[in-house]
């Protein structure tokens, strides 16, 4: 039995992994979903100190506490960086990262610095009557709809957990000072289907850094995949259990 700790991207909350969290555990693993710091359950928590860091602490705090061994974790999107960080802190524990459709840091960067178009929304939120926080992107044409979700009771149901990042999320360093992190499994899925103009995906290194030979998944949909297309996403998680 594995453990499959799944984190939520900006502006979305835990209950965006409801339709997958069943069928990972139907098959006999732990699942855990929380919300970060700010977001779902905890949105009245959201304040301008809120950053990457305190998500980063939220994970590796649910991690110690709960003392969880052999966790296969998924950062969605923005929380690329919140398990990069979380990993170099408790690598022991860790026994796959997987990147879902998520950025891909290196030591020392922001989520400024990883999608640069994140720039633009800060920049935006500083002109704006509170400059510290980001709303959720607006909903665009089909195919990428809102988060890459186009059906309308999906977007309907979607738009119920979307609240405010704190810019300080997409300004804070990822920490990835400890060489072990390098010795941890990753996998690296991408969703192919609506994505937005001016978001640009890193080219995926042909060797991982633990020395093995990079593994990339594609999924034909949207951005929240976890929502239009969970059975496939379950699909390819169980594999790494």
């Amino acid at each position: 039995m594995s453990t499959y700790l799944l984190v939520h991207g900006a502006w979305h909350s835990g209950q965006c992994w409801e339709r997958v969290v069943p069928l990972l555990a139907s098959a006999g693993h732990r699942v855990v979903a929380p919300s970060l710091t700010g977001h779902g359950d905890k949105a009245h928590l959201l304040s301008r100190e809120v950053g990457l860091d305190t998500h980063v602490d939220d994970i590796v705090r649910l991690i110690t506490e709960d003392d969880l061994t052999e966790v296969v974790l998924v950062g969605h999107s923005y929380a690329g960086l919140v398990i990069s960080s979380a990993a170099n802190q408790v690598p022991d524990r860790i026994a796959h990262l997987v990147y879902l459709d998520a950025m891909v840091p290196e030591d020392g960067e922001s989520a400024a610095d990883v999608q640069p178009v994140t720039q633009v929304m800060i920049d935006r939120a500083a002109k704006s009557g509170i400059d510290w926080r980001v709303p959720p992107l607006p909903e665009m044409p089909a195919p990428s709809g809102l988060f890459g979700v186009t059906d309308p009771a999906d977007v309907a149901w979607l738009r119920t957990m979307l609240s405010d990042q704190s810019v300080r999320c997409l300004q804070q360093p990822v920490r990835l000072d400890n060489p072990a992190v390098n010795t941890i499994p990753r996998t690296h899925i991408h969703c192919v289907v609506g994505v937005p103009e001016g978001i640009a995906r890193r080219p995926v290194p042909a060797m991982q850094p633990n020395g093995t030979p990079a593994q990339v998944w594609e999924l034909a949909t949207g951005h929240d995949c976890m929502i239009t297309m969970p059975v496939e996403l379950a699909g390819l998680l169980l594999k790494l259990g």
